[in-house]
């Protein structure tokens, strides 16, 4: 970003925040208004509403996040789900066909098979581990291609450069949900990726206090997505972007000390005899460790385990812990502990959980910013 604003500390602070401020305010204030004047705005997109995403609490959250993602545009929703299924209705019409990673977030795997089909959509579910696999599944009516940073609960990593590149060469659209890295640690944009998303819930507000989602890239993709949006109504309210902007300005901060915070914590699980799995990227044993080193400037704040003993050791654990919330969601402040077949991957059948690798017994930890001795100390008296 030109200006002053250079780096992703300055950025989080300042970005898209009005010069002049208003009336003095430090802070961007709360515009609780439905409706603001008509000033011959030509097209309905353009007319100040709420509900067209286009208030000043919009307007500056868009500019934020476009400069932390290094993008040309960026729209917030109501949602993390609003702005995935937002995106996919926008990129895709009736007929297309969609290239997934297998192993999405549930809420994501579930829109894709059970509500594409009644869209006239499709989808393919490929290994993102395997370019040399992806052609196969390519068909003449595939029109983009969806990943994550880090899948969930697994924090796998796909082969992200292979993605771009297969991309460019077949003229797909590239997604990929940043959520779990942030711009922290991965910029889409800058690897090639045309649209970033991110359920803003997590980690960019980091407080656990709102729902929100966002997505970021191409200027005229977000315009499109934006239209799209205007009709389908998943608008982020006045509040919830002021407390999602608040957030935005400690992220950096927060999402540091998560990374050097979870690699320790997955360091000290790794070695326990208790614990007989540890999924994370950072560690050594991660069999995309140094692809991650590649690819990332930190490891994220999420991490997932096994103990001997499968479900029933794992939820004796989780009554046992005096620190974590046992809570689904992810990337706030509070430390959270929840079992992904019961919250997060539910929604899938006990097969296609094991398929994907997620067990009963799986633990998934998401790292908040309490002192991590102290985490220590709490999961060594849980384990024992």
């Amino acid at each position: 970003m030109s200006g002053p604003y250079k780096r992703l500390e300055t950025q989080v602070v300042h970005a898209g925040d009005p010069r002049p401020r208003i009336d003095g305010a430090i802070e961007m204030p709360i515009f609780q208004s439905a409706t603001f004047e008509y000033r011959g705005e030509a097209r309905y997109d353009d007319v100040r509403y709420l509900r067209l995403n286009n208030s000043p609490n919009h307007l500056a959250l868009h500019a934020k996040l476009a400069a932390l993602e290094g993008a040309q545009a960026a729209l917030v929703t109501a949602s993390g789900m609003a702005a995935i299924t937002t995106t996919l209705l926008t990129v895709l019409c009736a007929g297309d066909h969609l290239l997934a990673q297998s192993g999405l977030y549930g809420g994501t795997h579930d829109f894709v098979t059970r509500e594409f089909a009644g869209l006239g959509l499709s989808a393919g579910f490929i290994d993102a581990d395997r370019p040399d696999t992806w052609k196969a599944q390519l068909k003449p009516n595939t029109r983009a291609i969806y990943v994550e940073a880090m899948t969930n609960p697994l924090l796998q990593v796909a082969d992200l450069a292979a993605v771009v590149e297969f991309a460019r060469a077949h003229g797909l659209v590239t997604l990929i949900d940043n959520t779990f890295a942030s711009p922290v640690n991965f910029r889409p944009i800058a690897a090639g990726f045309d649209l970033a998303l991110h359920s803003a819930t997590k980690y960019l507000n980091g407080h656990s206090d709102i729902v929100a989602g966002a997505v970021i890239g191409r200027s005229d993709l977000i315009e499109r997505i934006r239209h799209k949006a205007n009709h389908l109504g998943g608008t982020l309210d006045p509040h919830a972007a002021f407390l999602l902007n608040r957030g935005l300005k400690t992220l950096v901060l927060r999402v540091r000390y998560q990374n050097d915070s979870t690699l320790r914590l997955a360091q000290f699980l790794e070695a326990h005899p208790a614990v007989t799995r540890v999924h994370y990227a950072g560690l050594a044993s991660h069999p995309r460790h140094e692809r991650a080193r590649r690819l990332f400037t930190g490891f994220g704040g999420v991490l997932s385990f096994e103990l001997q003993g499968g479900a029933a050791r794992a939820d004796e654990f989780a009554s046992r812990v005096r620190i974590p919330a046992v809570a689904p969601s992810l990337g706030g402040v509070h430390t959270l502990l929840t079992r992904p077949a019961t919250t997060s991957h539910s929604g899938l059948t006990r097969e296609d959980r094991l398929r994907l690798g997620i067990t009963d017994g799986l633990l998934r930890l998401s790292v908040g910013i309490e002192s991590t001795d102290d985490l220590i100390e709490d999961f060594t008296q849980a384990l024992a």
